[in-house]
């Protein structure tokens, strides 16, 4: 068995979908990135890849690639299971954290659970996701990002 975490921050910002989880949520502001800047499905993605000791997600899609300008995370997240699967290992479980002020995740917790569990080919069961906010201090709680944390525990088949 093998544990890998990770963080991942973007700055909000006017005129970028917010997508988070793999999921639009209806907000006056989006995430900035090279793709479609998903925090969680990133932050997911690097701890999985840390896991399997393949160094990080920049590695596997740089934000310099023209290939991953504006793609789904879910995509990626694809891909990252093409390399669980090469590698030869399962997901035992990944417990993730969104940290954002507004919107409210709530709503879309379930939808996200489900998208990552699909892209991985897991059962629901093995994906938590929770969500709390910066309680009005620092530049998540003045609404300039969000950020996600996550760490999985993978094993070989």
């Amino acid at each position: 068995m093998r544990i890998g975490q990770s963080k991942d921050i973007h700055r909000l910002v006017e005129g970028r979908d917010l997508i988070i989880g793999g999921v639009k949520i209806p907000y006056e502001k989006g995430l900035l990135g090279h793709s479609d800047a998903d925090v969680l499905l990133h932050a997911i993605i690097e701890s999985l890849i840390g896991a399997m000791g393949l160094k990080d997600i920049g590695t596997h899609f740089s934000d310099k690639s023209p290939e991953f300008k504006d793609i789904s995370s879910l995509v990626l997240l694809d891909r990252t299971y093409e390399m669980l699967e090469e590698n030869g290992y399962d997901v035992v479980n990944i417990d993730s954290l969104i940290i954002i002020e507004r919107p409210k995740m709530a709503p879309y917790i379930d939808q996200m659970r489900e998208n990552i569990a699909t892209h991985l080919h897991c059962d629901v069961s093995k994906v938590n996701v929770k969500a709390t906010c910066a309680e009005g201090m620092g530049f998540i709680g003045n609404g300039e990002g969000a950020m996600a944390e996550a760490v999985c525990l993978i094993e070989k088949k």
